[in-house]
């Protein structure tokens, strides 16, 4: 088995006009950390409930470890460990009593359960709060809770959507730490609209924008787009508008605007992604729409080309939009 997640034309469309994923294949290898990234409302929710067979797909597939997953496919969930974007438990439980709960539902027998919730517990650093209620658990706490819960079953495959949201400086460094050592010996599946976390520590990644899988790819490669010196955008909108966003920004880096096309101009001692951040805020600013990233060299930036093609379905005209350290993305059209 070479991919633990496949999609074939993964599609998904609430009522008659709102479309949350259109054509998305996407392939996960077995072992190592693969992050799923985009703005919010991007699509990466809708993906993970689809590859959890909690939604059906209005149209396309979903193979888990080679087999189609689907409503009735209890034996697949219970070789994933899903953590939500902040977790909730019922108040009245305590650690201990809730991921005994889970180990139940998960089929494991007492003799297994208790030795591996107090272990987890440890891992977590929530032994010493075991006995206490959730109901005055911080963020923090409550997501370790969550974590402890994801392993419990000693999944296979762990699936964790926004794991860092809303943590602490601290929080974030432990999660993110965890992940690292939890992708030696499992396959991850982490969602992040932070494109600095996935970087850090994902070997592959997928970029999802308006429900459009536009890159998947190597982190390599990603970082292999970050060798052109200049960029040339081409864009739907009043460049006037543009103009003066761009003129009343900090940016520091070189930029030519002429009508639909902006040049932009890169120093060697200033890295790509943080110009190129401030310029996709501008352009939002402006309400304009990226419709191409085209480099002003020969060098192989392919990927880096369309990365919102001409839009099929009404609705689908939002521009790629990540936060400021949520940058350098590149394109290769996934549906």
């Amino acid at each position: 088995m070479d991919h633990v997640i496949e999609t074939h034309n993964l599609t998904k469309i609430y009522g008659d006009k709102y479309i949350a994923l259109n054509g998305a294949n996407l392939a996960v290898p077995q072992g190592g950390i693969f992050g799923l990234v985009g703005p919010n409302g991007a699509g990466k929710t809708t993906t993970i409930r689809m590859l959890l067979g909690l939604h059906k797909p209005t149209a396309g597939s979903v193979l888990l470890f080679g087999e189609p997953m689907t409503p009735n496919a209890v034996h697949l969930r219970r070789r994933i460990g899903f953590l939500p974007t902040n977790p909730r438990f019922p108040k009245e439980m305590t650690p201990i009593g809730y991921l005994d709960f889970v180990g139940k539902i998960s089929g494991l027998p007492s003799e297994v359960r208790k030795p591996r919730l107090a272990m987890l517990l440890r891992a977590v650093g929530l032994l010493s709060a075991a006995s206490q209620k959730v109901k005055g658990f911080s963020t923090g706490m409550t997501t370790r809770l969550g974590i402890a819960a994801s392993l419990m079953n000693d999944p296979d495959l762990l699936i964790w959507d926004e794991p860092t949201a809303g943590l602490d400086p601290e929080g974030h460094k432990y999660t993110l730490d965890l992940i690292r050592e939890l992708g030696e010996t499992k396959t991850i599946l982490v969602s992040s609209h932070n494109l600095a976390d996935i970087k850090r520590i994902c070997s592959h990644i997928a970029i999802l924008s308006d429900g459009r899988l536009i890159f998947s790819g190597t982190m390599r490669d990603m970082r292999s787009l970050t060798r052109s010196s200049a960029l040339e955008l081409e864009l739907d909108g009043d460049p006037e508008r543009l103009r003066a966003a761009l003129t009343s920004s900090a940016i520091s880096l070189r930029w030519e605007l002429d009508r639909q096309s902006l040049k932009l101009y890169f120093s060697h001692d200033e890295p790509m992604a943080v110009g190129l951040s401030q310029v996709l805020q501008c352009i939002v600013a402006a309400d304009a729409r990226l419709l191409a990233v085209n480099s002003l060299h020969d060098e192989v930036v392919d990927a880096f080309i369309h990365l919102l093609e001409e839009e099929r379905s009404h609705g689908f005209s939002r521009i790629l939009r990540l936060e400021p350290e949520n940058h350098g993305v590149s394109g290769a059209a996934g549906s």
